[in-house]
């Protein structure tokens, strides 16, 4: 048993541990009101501080607070609220002949202290949606914001504050000191959403107490384009997935995979949407955020030097405001394989475009880097597109647009492997956060009854007649 006492969180900790059994017992009924008053805080109560809180933060649009980040909790509240009562009902389950006599069922029960550590990127959606989740499965909770966005974890804060009981969900601002210090504590399930290198870092901590979790990463998502594609709707779903947050978007495209012959339509078409969405000049448009803070804005720049250094053409944009943290939309070409941009993440609004000739080239590609947690595919080709899906693996998938599987709450989100561990959204969110428990009720005497010890021939003709027939 490890001794947690001098943690600097056990008291809060241990408050929220002795209140575990009595907040899982609510029922259905209580858990909705919960979930209802956070969506009244969300649409109505601080909604306006919350749009001023991520335009302080990186100037994200007020349409793109509500559309990505307000919008996507409210509604998994609504799917929550609406099918509670029967995730919380007995799953029953048929019972073999063998076990004659019997009845079986599932009870979905919570987990306990649960900690939900959340990003910069989506800080009221990534905090808030894993949340609802917990609360629908009945478990207390700790929450870590990041720190890149203290005026959004501010006004979180104020609602947890506003709703909750310190026993049953607070929220703990601060630096990467804070995390640390939590990640010590003997949770019962951590839900954690970043890149993968701090995920094996949350995951070893998670380990010293075999506490379970649910870890939504990222990786470098493919977008596909092939030759049979409608290429001027692709560019424009295109330019839309990856400029939305400027690029900060975990199941963002990172780069495509372009026919070869579609280089120089795609180009145009690209940079036909752009002016469309953004102007000329992004950085005066109000549609175009910013990067979060300036260690992120140096990376992005010295990743683009980096193309440059290697010889890379820069086919749109490349212009960068190191005051404001602007990086203008940019499209980059005939990167070499070693270069950053097709290395790491990119997490901004850099796009590499790499041109192919077939398919299987495509395949050996994706294929020979990490599983990734979204890929995309724009093509009118069933049978290419199965083929696609079939020899790869993904952590989700969009045909004929992006970002939008994320929306679907009747599907599981997550990735694989070094992408993710576990799901979230709708039921799948709700079982990351409850134990499956099993029950079996013997009602009558069984035939399990008639071969305790000790063992004769007619018990072991018995046995032979089960493995044989049953």
């Amino acid at each position: 048993m490890i001794d947690y006492s001098d943690n600097k969180y056990s008291a809060l900790f241990n408050k929220q541990k002795s209140q575990q059994l009595a907040i899982g017992r609510t029922t259905y009924k209580e858990r909705i009101k919960k979930l209802k008053e956070l969506q009244t805080a969300l649409e109505n109560t601080y909604k306006q501080a919350l749009r001023d809180a991520l335009y302080k933060d990186f100037k994200k649009p007020q349409l793109e607070v509500d559309l990505s980040e307000i919008y996507p909790v409210v509604d998994e509240i609504k799917f929550a609220s609406k099918h509670l009562k029967s995730w919380l009902g007995q799953q029953k389950v048929e019972t073999p002949i063998t076990l004659l006599g019997s009845s079986s069922w599932i009870k979905n029960e919570s987990k306990g202290v649960c900690l939900i550590i959340s990003p910069w990127n989506y800080p009221i959606n990534l905090t808030f949606g894993p949340l609802v989740s917990a609360i629908a499965a009945g478990n207390t909770v700790i929450i870590k914001p990041s720190e890149m966005t203290p005026h959004t974890s501010k006004v979180m804060r104020n609602i947890v504050n506003d709703l909750f009981e310190e026993h049953e969900v607070v929220l703990i601002e601060g630096e990467v000191e804070v995390s640390t210090e939590l990640l010590k504590l003997p949770f019962n399930h951590i839900f954690f959403t970043g890149s993968p290198q701090v995920g094996k870092i949350v995951m070893k901590a998670a380990s010293e107490h075999l506490t379970s979790v649910t870890l939504e990463l990222g990786g470098k998502s493919p977008v596909i384009v092939d030759d049979s594609s409608n290429l001027d709707k692709a560019v424009k779903k295109i330019v839309f997935g990856k400029f939305l947050n400027v690029g900060q978007t975990c199941i963002a495209p990172d780069y495509v995979l372009l026919n070869e012959s579609l280089k120089s339509a795609f180009i145009e078409s690209f940079k036909k949407y752009l002016k469309e969405f953004f102007t000329e000049n992004p950085s005066h448009s109000e549609s175009y955020g910013r990067i979060v803070n300036q260690k992120h804005f140096e990376r992005l720049k010295g990743c683009l030097e980096d193309a440059i250094s290697r010889k890379a053409t820069i086919a749109i944009g490349g212009a960068s405001e190191e005051k404001e943290k602007f990086i203008e939309p940019t499209v980059v070409f005939d990167l070499p394989e070693n270069s950053e941009l097709l290395q790491h993440e990119i997490f901004g609004p850099i796009l590499p475009v790499k041109t192919y000739t077939s398919i299987p080239e495509v395949l050996d590609y994706i294929n020979s880097k990490e599983k990734p947690l979204a890929l995309y595919i724009f093509s009118k080709n069933k049978k290419r597109i199965n083929d696609i899906i079939n020899n790869t693996r993904a952590g989700s998938t969009c045909i004929n647009h992006n970002l939008l599987q994320y929306q679907n709450h009747n599907l599981p989100f997550g990735g694989s492997n070094n992408s993710g561990i576990g799901k979230s959204h709708g039921y799948f969110g709700f079982l990351e956060f409850t134990n499956q428990r099993s029950v079996l009720k013997q009602h009558t005497f069984g035939a399990i009854d008639l071969l305790t010890p000790p063992y004769t021939d007619f018990k072991q003709k018995l046995v032979d007649l089960t493995m044989k027939w049953f």
